[in-house]
């Protein structure tokens, strides 16, 4: 799908535009892709102009809701089909998204961008073949590329995610050329397509499934098997956990992962939000 180029509101954006416009300002000067650069808007009395074309003031807009130009209004980044998706801003820019209000990217101490940065790091892909489990909005891809990459091949499940990332200005478009091809994204469940991998043909691993009660098979020994299988020997895997809450759940999620990986040929050590692993 094609990657959308027009303005991204939220919130504040949209209360800043219309404040400047009430000001009798004959411009405003943000940014209207969610941090990824800042431009200008020319200002009318009944509308704005921006890249050469004319919006219409927009409404109220709600907080934690991000708003895109539809053809005929600001409508927001969200789907319901079977569970609500929806992209949700943040105030490092890059923005985390929520399934059925459960937000899916760490936001509370730095960017969800950086955050798969640090993480990207350890698997140390400059010049490596990489599978990208799933790919969500794509942040883990994102920082491959940048760190130069040979090749990314990358899954996500969910139809509906996919579509918030022709939206996200932070999630890389396959078919950009600055990107040269070494991006391949797959509209696939990981869980079945990874049988399709040749053995030992991918460098370095990058596993971020949804928490256990949603995806238990992600979580198996079975797929970790596969993991193994496809990873070349010495080869780095990260796979998150998260840090759920012992007391709780009376699970040690990260050392449940770590042992399960241990027994399918890896050697395994806790780091970041997750687990770090290689393979024997």
């Amino acid at each position: 799908m094609a990657h959308y180029t027009g303005p991204l509101l939220t919130h504040d954006t949209g209360a800043a535009l219309l404040d400047a416009a009430r000001r009798g300002a004959a411009s405003w000067q943000g940014s209207l892709d969610l941090g990824r650069s800042s431009d200008e808007a020319v200002l009318d009395a009944d509308a704005w102009h921006w890249r050469g074309q004319r919006y219409p003031y927009p409404g109220k807009l709600k907080e934690r809701t991000v708003y895109w130009w539809d053809g005929e209004e600001f409508a927001p980044v969200m789907r319901f089909s079977g569970s609500l998706i929806k992209l949700v801003p943040t105030e490092w820019g890059a923005p985390t998204f929520e399934i059925d209000g459960i937000k899916m990217l760490p936001t509370s101490k730095e960017s969800p961008y950086e955050d798969a940065r640090r993480k990207v790091a350890l698997v140390e892909p400059h010049g490596k073949s990489v599978l990208d489990t799933c790919g969500g909005l794509g942040y883990f891809a994102a920082c491959c590329l940048d760190a130069g990459v040979a090749r990314i091949q990358s899954f996500e499940k969910n139809a509906d995610v996919l579509w918030l990332r022709t939206l996200n200005p932070w999630s890389p478009d396959p078919d950009a050329p600055e990107h040269g091809g070494r991006l391949q994204l797959a509209h696939a469940d990981v869980s079945e397509a990874i049988a399709r991998i040749a053995d030992a043909s991918v460098d370095a691993l990058l596993h971020d499934p949804p928490r256990f009660g949603i995806a238990g098979e992600l979580y198996s020994r079975a797929f970790y098997d596969q993991l193994a299988r496809v990873l070349r020997r010495g080869g780095r895997l990260f796979h998150y956990t998260g840090s759920p809450n012992k007391l709780t759940s009376g699970r040690d999620v990260p050392r449940e992962v770590a042992r399960r990986l241990e027994k399918a040929g890896f050697k395994a050590q806790l780091a970041l939000d997750g687990v770090l692993a290689t393979r024997c």
